[in-house]
C-alpha cells in the first residue's frame, strides 16, 4: 500500500509519454475494480481519461498479461467492443493495466438487444479445437486452456477436474460430493452434443460489461477460451441474470438447443467451484442442487 502514490506517479508519466496527453492539471479518482485491484480513473486537464488497475506481481503473475491478450482475443473478432489497452507494465512490485475510459450510458431496450445479437455473433467466431494458445485466469484463480477437440474432456479436466480437486483439498467437498461428480463426467456426452468450439467471454456475469455512451456493449475482465457457448450464457444467469430482451435477441440470431437450460445448469458448476474456492462453502448448496441429480 506504501508504494501505491510512487505506482500512480510512474502512471501519469507514462500515460503522458504513451499518449502525447501532457498536462499539469492530474487527479487519479478511485473507482471499483473488483476485489483484488485497485482501480482510478486517471483524468488529465479535466478531459483526457483512462481506467488504470493495479495489484500485487507476486500474488498473480501475469494476471493483467493474460487479460490484455484476451480482450484482444476478442477485439479480433470485431463484433463486440473492447476496450483498447494502452499497456501493461510493473513497477514497485505491482502490475500495471492501462486501458481506455469508457463513458457510460443508459442500457435501454436497445442496447439489450444489440448484446443479445453480438454475443451471437462473438459465439459463431468458431475455432478446430476447445481451449487457447495461452492460459489465464478466472478471477483470481490461475484457468488452463489446454486444447481439446472434445467439449466433454476439455470441460472436465480443463475446468471441473482442477476446481473440485481444489474443494477436495481444503475440505469443501467429500468423498460423496466428488463421486456425484464421477458420474455426472460419465453423461456429459448426452447433454452436450457435438457443437463447433465458439469464442468465449469466460467470466460473463452482470459485472463484467458496460454500456457505452452510445447505449453498446463493451465486454470487460474477460477470461477468454474457445468453449461451448453455453458456459457465457449460463454465467449471464448468475447474480441476478440479464434483461429477457438480451436472451430473446440472442435466440432469434442463433437458437439455442432444447436442453439448453440443462446444459446452463452444468456449465454453472464452474463458476459456482470456483467461487466455493475463493469465498467458501455458501456456494455449496447450489453445486449440490445440480450434482444431486447423479
Amino acid at each position: 500500500m506504501h508504494h501505491i502514490p510512487l505506482v500512480l506517479q510512474y502512471i501519469q508519466e507514462q500515460v503522458q509519454e504513451l499518449t502525447s496527453c501532457v498536462g499539469t492539471d492530474c487527479r487519479f479518482i478511485p473507482v471499483g475494480g473488483g476485489s483484488i485491484n485497485h482501480a482510478y480513473q486517471l483524468l488529465i486537464n479535466g478531459n483526457f481519461r483512462y481506467f488504470i488497475k493495479l495489484n500485487s506481481e507476486k500474488n498473480y503473475p501475469q494476471l493483467f498479461t493474460t487479460e490484455k491478450n484476451s480482450l484482444e482475443v476478442l477485439g479480433t473478432a470485431k463484433v463486440i467492443r473492447v476496450p483498447r489497452v494502452v499497456a501493461v507494465t510493473a513497477v514497485e512490485g505491482y502490475q500495471v493495466l492501462i486501458l481506455e475510459w469508457i463513458e457510460q450510458g443508459l442500457k435501454t431496450t436497445v442496447f439489450w438487444k444489440s448484446f443479445g445479437e453480438q454475443l451471437a455473433l462473438l459465439h459463431r467466431t468458431d475455432s478446430n479445437t476447445f481451449g487457447l494458445d495461452i492460459d489465464n485466469y478466472m478471477g483470481a484463480l490461475p484457468q488452463t486452456n489446454t486444447k481439446d477437440a472434445d467439449w466433454c474432456i476439455f470441460f472436465t479436466q480443463q475446468r471441473l477436474v482442477p476446481q473440485i480437486r481444489m474443494a477436495r483439498d481444503a475440505q469443501r467437498l467429500g468423498k460423496k460430493e466428488v463421486d456425484h461428480f464421477e458420474r455426472l463426467f460419465l453423461r456429459l456426452p448426452e447433454i452436450f452434443p457435438p457443437e463447433p468450439p465458439a469464442l468465449l467471454h469466460g467470466d460473463l456475469w452482470s459485472g463484467n460489461f458496460l454500456c457505452d455512451e452510445h447505449s453498446q456493449p463493451v465486454l470487460v475482465d474477460p477470461a477468454t477460451y474457445y468453449g461451448h457457448r453455453s458456459m457465457d450464457l449460463a454465467m449471464t444467469t448468475l447474480f441476478g441474470g440479464f434483461d429477457n430482451v438480451f436472451y430473446e435477441s440472442y435466440q432469434y440470431h442463433f437458437p439455442l438447443p432444447a436442453n439448453y437450460c440443462r446444459q446452463w445448469e452444468v456449465c454453472n458448476l464452474y463458476p459456482l467451484l470456483v467461487h466455493l474456492n475463493l469465498f467458501g462453502e455458501s456456494y455449496l448448496p447450489d453445486i449440490l442442487h445440480t450434482i444431486q441429480h447423479y
